[in-house]
């Protein structure tokens, strides 16, 4: 067994694939999709994060679609605001009790107020089970 308890910077994702609040909400999705992921960071033209848009936000979009024929809109009528961050330099352990009690598949991940990261359940699994 590994002792040392491990920080979220050790395995977050750093590149990470973005969209910005005013982008198409048909092209971000497209991204999502083309891309493989589940979701992305939504930031704005300060680089500021200003939201996340997953998957499951787009389902609003079929929905308006298929019952409304709204057809279109912006990334910021779909993304998720109220945001849940962790900071780069917590450890894993405290992370993974986060996600144990959170709906949110992923967190982004900051450091001195900047998005530097996501980290996802997965990377924390791969975390703990590398300390056993």
């Amino acid at each position: 067994m590994n002792n040392t308890i491990r920080t979220v910077a050790e395995y977050m994702a750093h590149d990470l694939i973005t969209v910005k609040p005013d982008d198409d909400i048909h092209a971000a999705a497209k991204v999502l999709l083309d891309r493989h992921i589940s979701g992305a960071p939504v930031v704005n033209q300060n680089g500021q994060l200003a939201g996340i848009l997953s998957i499951k936000d787009c389902f609003k979009i079929i929905y308006s679609a298929s019952y409304h024929q709204d057809w279109g809109g912006c990334v910021a009528d779909y993304m998720t605001r109220n945001l849940q961050t962790v900071d780069a330099a917590t450890d894993i352990l405290t992370v993974g009790e986060l996600f144990l009690h959170s709906p949110y598949r992923r967190f982004p991940v900051m450091s001195n107020g900047r998005l530097v990261g996501q980290i996802s359940r997965h990377d924390v699994l791969r975390a703990l089970e590398s300390l056993w």
